[in-house]
């Protein structure tokens, strides 16, 4: 059986630090001068100018980059009213998805009220704080009242996602449907199910778009919204009609779109049977959508079909939405999200779902090719695009549209600052984790009763990223596979002592070896470590690659591997490459764990490994090759070894961006190879860094874990035959998930070679 989501929820939620946000300072305060400038006395300096010029805490403040997300917990996603504490972990969430999609800074506020008065004077102090609010899962309709006052008595953003971000989603989505089914908006006949927040809001902006409101129908769960009900607040007065189809199955009849905000399964097949040719449908309600997916196409060909689900083409998500616009109406000071920038991004994503999809976006669904048409009417949330197309587009509605305080005169440098701000080589693990879901191998884990790594070879083969394969004691690892409430048929057990396999291996080892130094009956008892073991699998294609090392050294694992597995023909190193995460950027880093004094060629060798491993990650390698010399300044046997391994790999592989020899700084800040050595084949900062020796290498990448606080993936092993990896010990069940999906990557590619 599958671990309950639930289950992994609660644990994700609480283990660790608690919840899913923490305050990091951007400044360092570490000594007496630092606190002397970040509180007292220098602190007073920027207190006066703000002061004087109330604009200047844009500029010494973070309320630029910070925004409110604020809930009474009302109507928190599909599970109602059940108030602020309870809807703490969405808020939390929000913010996440704000400072992953736009790199925006979040602080949750839970307010413990339903009057709306005592929630809008509460907003309404709080903007000293912030640069904006996004008003979340408040019940309607005590929300248009809160949104409605806040936005006029408040002189920065207020939105409030759950009406206008499933507007803006799917108003883009419905320009497109209609485009595809070639209609124009103006004849489309629209049965809209639900009259909320986001149904009414979505409607507003269907007509802005240029749907005409005489041919919305609304129902509710009491039925259409028409002249005849007495029950109806103002804001559903906007949408009453002359209808007297008074049952939604009377109302989609002949109907061009059915939209739905409200619950699962109240539509059927028949319903949709009974609608116009190229029917639209956005069943929206989640987790259930108001009709499958399946049971819809099973009765209509012809349908353009979107729903809430990241399972199904189309999905309608507001993290396409609410990251993007903000991020724009932040950079331009704007007072207001307004209704011409709403548009600005209804427009942006139309336009994107039309654009080519490039490789990187494929690759993050799995290779799966997406071309605008009836499966594909809007990006995919994954799509980093959606940054640079909304985000812009917002900030010039806003700026034409008089709301932006602040103009922007270059755009392409700002868009270049969108991606900076993404740091899209930071999608590497994710990049590495779609492309083993295309084609799972098998992995063997000869560390196979460790409870790290049982629950690491679970969530892999889940995720459709490997099949797992265990070795060890078969009774230990069945009684904690149990233990943790997996189904064991998930893995292949296997015990090396019991194992039919483990005499032919140990004849295979001895022919390998019996002419350095090995006899039959050591390998014999070397094929009943897993190790070794292990390592004889991956040699005879009885296992595509190899995991270890939680529990061993890092010799104890590599020793086994190259006397099994070897290495790579044409080859004459192993080297180990380690992926060093930033706050701000992503390096790779090389030789950091097996050779101790290459020479040139040698480092030249390691430096075209690490080239094409990392190619392999869609991201394009910038070698430097470092040293203490830059480019001649110091002549010493060390400096000369690594400008003469750069010579090598011009002539070797003049594809390869590599220059050196180069220190570490210059290596790294753009600013330095511009203005110091403009000859540079480099131009920009490097991302790939290969270190002269190992204890410059192992040293550097250790530094960077401990005290540069960088997250630290590898070692990746290059040069081998076939892929062996080794874990860092104490490596944490992410670590070990990250490393099966890069073992699966690299047997993928050795397939391709």
């Amino acid at each position: 059986m599958k671990i309950r989501i639930e289950d992994e929820s609660l644990e994700y939620h609480s283990q660790g630090r608690r919840g899913k946000i923490e305050v990091v300072p951007t400044k360092p305060c570490l000594t007496s001068r630092d606190l002397a400038l970040a509180y007292t006395p220098g602190v007073a300096e920027p207190c006066r100018h703000i002061a004087k010029n109330p604009d200047d805490v844009y500029k010494y403040t973070s309320k630029g980059n910070l925004v409110a997300v604020i809930s009474n917990g009302t109507a928190v996603l599909g599970l109602g009213d059940i108030g602020p504490s309870a809807g703490k972990p969405v808020m939390e969430g929000k913010g996440v998805l704000f400072k992953r999609f736009a790199d925006i800074d979040v602080f949750d506020i839970e307010l413990k009220s339903k009057d709306p008065k005592e929630i809008i004077r509460a907003v309404q102090l709080l903007e000293p704080t912030f640069g904006g609010i996004n008003l979340e899962d408040i019940k309607a309709p005590e929300c248009f009242e809160i949104e409605e006052t806040l936005k006029d008595t408040m002189n920065i953003p207020v939105f409030h996602d759950d009406q206008h971000g499933t507007a803006i989603i799917s108003c883009a989505a419905l320009i497109n449907a209609a485009e595809v089914a070639g209609k124009n908006l103006g004849d489309l006949k629209i049965v809209v199910n639900g009259a909320g927040a986001a149904a009414i809001s979505c409607c507003k902006l269907y007509v802005k778009a240029g749907v005409k409101r005489e041919n919305i129908t609304m129902y509710d769960t009491k039925g259409c919204l028409n002249k005849n009900r007495t029950d109806l607040n103002k804001y559903k007065m906007e949408f009453v009609t002359d209808s007297k189809c008074s049952t939604l199955a009377e109302g989609m009849k002949n109907a061009d779109v059915f939209v739905g905000l409200s619950i699962g399964g109240v539509v059927n097949k028949e319903m949709i049977k009974s609608m116009a040719p190229n029917p639209i449908v956005f069943a929206m309600a989640n987790p259930d959508p108001e009709i499958t997916y399946d049971d819809a196409v099973s009765v209509r060909d012809d349908i353009i079909m979107a729903t809430g689900r990241s399972d199904y083409p189309n999905q309608v998500n507001n993290v396409l939405g609410f990251p993007f616009i903000f991020r724009g109406a932040l950079d331009v000071r704007a007072s207001a999200i307004n209704e011409e920038m709403k548009m600005a991004a209804v427009r942006a994503l139309a336009e994107l779902a039309k654009k080519k999809v490039p490789e990187m976006v494929l690759n993050a669904y799995g290779g799966e090719d997406f071309k605008f048409g009836k499966e594909y009417i809007i990006p995919k949330p994954f799509d980093p695009r959606v940054l640079w197309f909304v985000a812009p587009a917002v900030a010039k509605a806003a700026i034409e549209s008089g709301v932006a305080r602040i103009n922007i005169d270059n755009w392409d440098a700002y868009v270049e600052e969108l991606k900076e701000r993404l740091g899209l080589s930071k999608e590497i693990i994710r990049v590495a984790v779609h492309k083993a879901q295309k084609n799972p191998r098998r992995v063997v884990y000869p560390e196979g009763e460790e409870e790290k790594i049982i629950r690491a070879a679970h969530v892999s083969f889940n995720d459709n990223i490997c099949k797992p394969v265990l070795l060890g004691n078969k009774e230990i690892i069945k009684s904690n596979i149990e233990n943790l409430g997996y189904d064991e048929n998930e893995f292949i057990i296997i015990d090396p002592e019991a194992s039919n396999k483990t005499a032919e291996y140990a004849s295979l080892f001895y022919k390998k070896r019996q002419r350095k130094g090995a006899t039959l009956k050591q390998s014999k008892e070397l094929m009943k470590n897993p190790v070794y073991f292990g390592s004889m699998m991956v040699d005879q294609n009885d296992s595509d690659a190899m995991i270890s090392g939680l529990t061993t050294n890092y010799p104890t694992t590599i020793r086994p591997a190259l006397q099994c597995v070897g290495i790579k023909n044409g080859f004459k190193v192993v080297s180990g490459l380690y992926i060093v995460v930033t706050k701000k950027d992503v390096f790779f880093f090389a030789d950091t764990t097996v050779n101790v004094n290459p020479n040139s060629n040698e480092l030249a060798e390691i430096a075209i490994s690490a080239a094409d491993t990392v190619k392999s990650f869609d991201v394009e390698p910038k070698i430097a090759m470092l040293s203490f010399s830059n480019f001649g300044s110091s002549r010493y046997p060390e400096t000369i070894k690594v400008s003469e391994a750069v010579k090598i790999i011009h002539n070797l592989r003049p594809d390869l961006i590599v220059d050196g020899e180069m220190q570490a700084d210059t290596a790294t800040v753009s600013q330095i190879l511009e203005e110091d050595y403009p000859f540079s084949i480099l131009k920009s900062k490097a991302n790939v860094l290969i270190f002269p020796d190992l204890n410059s290498g192992n040293i550097a990448y250790k530094l960077m874990a401990r005290i540069g606080e960088a997250s630290v993936i590898g070692p990746i092993l290059m040069g081998m035959r076939k892929p062996v990896h080794v874990l860092q010990r104490g490596a944490t069940v992410d670590d070990i998930i990250n490393m099966t999906a890069i073992a699966v990557l690299d047997a993928n590619k050795n397939l391709k070679v």
